[in-house]
């Protein structure tokens, strides 16, 4: 058999089991009502009953015991686990995973060894499952991620007033890093085309807004005096023109072409000019005030520039867990809980300032 297709290979396999179960019992039966005749029709009892008992001889064979077979029967019948049934994990997928790591041991233990023994299937490398989950160490590490945010949104509900102006813009920062990584969590958990997705809108949402409250923070376009000027007309143009650009994105990759080049291309753009605001802001204050904290915002910017280009470096998972992505989502950890304190930092200092001026 040449099919590759794991939806077809279990359709087949299903339908040749199921016909050689019924031909060789309808054999049985049917050579037992030629020998019968019409003398007796009681006669088909030990004929059936003899079939029954020699499909049972079968099933007890010397090969049912092999090591290799009860393996291969272990590993497919994990589809039948309820975490896998709750996850998705069909007939197809599950063919799929399995002949994924079959491939990938005989490529391991050829002698000589292979010099690229692990290859990629679908564009992902073959991870080992945990819970019914496709990648459980991105899973995890995005969880970090999640309440490294949580954790964020708490101190900052903590630490700075309902009244300071730009506490809301900090919370609508914390909200779309929380949706970031629920979907990120959802993606790694199982892959399919509707998490890719959202996982990919998510990220760039989260990508966007980072943009979009940078320059309202640097340029103080928050407060009062600008608010009541044309800065007030400026936020709701910078809004409107964010908005826009994140709507006119994702209806691009969902209309014309989910172009994955395109969408690194855009969040890498977006990225960099908020990375080089933030750069120049560190630097600016840091001159001004001389004190250690004010160009923390630099210093996360070059930990996660670096955490980013693990993902130039792909390589097979270690452990068939960890690969290069899983290190770059738990690289961003330190990062996020690091910025959480300087946004606190800073409002408190920029409060107290006021309340000097004042």
């Amino acid at each position: 058999m040449t099919n590759s297709n794991p939806a077809e290979l279990c359709r087949l396999t299903r339908t040749h089991t199921r016909q050689l179960e019924l031909s060789g019992l309808g054999f049985l039966i049917w050579t037992g009502t030629m020998l019968c005749g019409n003398i007796q029709r009681q006669c088909l009892l030990p004929v059936a009953l003899l079939a029954f008992g020699l499909t049972n001889l079968a099933g007890a064979s010397i090969g049912d015991r092999l090591p290799e077979f009860r393996s291969c029967v272990a590993l497919m019948s994990r589809a039948k686990a309820l975490q896998h049934r709750l996850l998705l994990w069909d007939c197809p997928s599950e063919c799929d995973y399995t002949c994924q790591h079959v491939i990938t041991t005989q490529r391991l233990a050829r002698d000589p060894p292979y010099l690229e023994p692990v290859y990629q299937f679908h564009g992902k490398w073959p991870f080992y499952r945990f819970l019914g989950m496709q990648e459980p160490a991105s899973v995890f590490f995005s969880l970090l991620n999640f309440l490294a945010h949580d954790w964020g949104m708490t101190k900052i509900r903590e630490h700075i007033p309902a009244s300071y102006p730009l506490r809301k813009y900090y919370l609508g920062f914390g909200y779309c890093g929380l949706a970031s990584w629920i979907f990120s969590m959802i993606f790694h958990t199982r892959d399919f085309n509707t998490t890719e997705k959202l996982d990919y809108f998510a990220a760039g949402l989260s990508v966007m807004y980072g943009l979009y409250y940078s320059p309202i923070r640097i340029f103080r376009l928050d407060k009062k005096e600008a608010l009541d000027g044309k800065g007030g007309t400026i936020v709701r143009l910078w809004s409107y023109l964010c908005l826009s650009l994140y709507l006119a994105h994702i209806g691009y990759l969902t209309f014309v072409t989910f172009d994955y080049t395109y969408n690194m291309a855009a969040n890498v753009v977006v990225g960099v000019i908020q990375n080089i605001l933030w750069t120049s802001f560190a630097i600016q204050r840091y001159r001004k005030v001389g004190r250690f904290w004010a160009a923390w915002p630099g210093l996360i910017v070059a930990w996660i520039t670096l955490a980013m280009s693990l993902e130039l470096f792909d390589f097979p998972p270690w452990w068939g867990m960890v690969d290069a992505h899983a290190l770059w989502h738990l690289g961003t950890v330190g990062p996020t809980i690091w910025w959480y304190n300087f946004l606190v930092k800073d409002a408190q200092e920029d409060m107290q300032k006021t309340r000097l001026k004042a």
